[in-house]
């Protein structure tokens, strides 16, 4: 089965924006060895402001469109040579790609992309993926890499997609501020109710909450995809839900 795979910020980076090196070493190794079982994955990966704010030592997180777009710049060389570097250690080879909304929205576009991909699978490479943020605004662009993975999910014709967050799943309530939430652990249908279980960005140093993983749902189901989300604390994670093994929350293609 195709699958994509979206690792968030917080996995990768700590709070001070360097990377966490004990978890993106144990990530690529989990990776590269589900990938030697045959398995086809594409990466989407966040983290290139977090990681260009460590290699300037920039304290906080930039708040104005230039300043993130040149952190940006300067962390996705970061991040792709952390990657290239421990991807390389298990023999797999990796390739950049860095897309924006009218690649999504250009039918030209979108079957360059698509045949892209389909190469790059062929070939055995790994894709990693992330929005263009040196170009892109969340005016403009897409926004959050919750929906970047559903969107290439659905262009691909992936049958599954897997979030891993900093949390485990969907709660009935915040699990963080209330000790009787509980974990959903199927989802078959995104009604009003889903929906305001959303909450907002857990992480200061991620973008994205359960709001977009919920509207990720919504395109991954929607076009007979399969959605997990995971906590990515533990990458051996995913070995449980390549077997098949009840993790987090899963929501049912339609």
């Amino acid at each position: 089965m195709r699958t994509v795979i979206k690792i968030g910020t917080s996995t990768l980076a700590y709070g001070t924006g360097h990377p966490n090196i004990r978890h993106i070493e144990n990530f690529c190794k989990v990776v590269s060895d589900i990938k030697n079982a045959g398995e086809e994955i594409i990466l989407v990966s966040s983290g290139a402001i977090a990681m260009g704010r460590g290699k300037v030592s920039l304290k906080d997180r930039p708040t104005d469109v230039s300043m993130k777009q040149a952190i940006a710049a300067i962390g996705q060389c970061e991040l792709m040579y952390t990657y290239d570097k421990y991807f390389g250690e298990y023999n797999h080879t990796v390739a950049q790609l860095l897309l924006t909304a009218d690649n999504f929205n250009n039918e030209t576009q979108y079957e360059n992309f698509r045949a892209t991909i389909r190469r790059l699978l062929e070939l055995g490479v790994l894709p990693v993926i992330n929005e263009n943020d040196t170009t892109s605004t969340r005016e403009i662009g897409i926004g959050d890499n919750d929906t970047l993975a559903a969107l290439v999910a659905r262009g691909v014709n992936a049958g599954r997609l897997i979030l891993l967050s900093d949390i485990d799943g969907l709660y009935t309530a915040d699990p963080k501020k209330n000790a009787d939430a509980k974990l959903l652990p199927e989802i078959n249908e995104i009604t009003p109710e889903i929906e305001a279980l959303a909450g907002g960005s857990g992480s200061s140093v991620g973008t994205g909450g359960m709001v977009t993983k919920i509207e990720a749902a919504k395109i991954a189901m929607a076009a007979g995809c399969d959605m997990v989300i995971a906590n990515g604390r533990d990458p051996a994670v995913l070995y449980d839900i390549f077997e098949g093994k009840p993790v987090g929350t899963r929501f049912h293609k339609i």
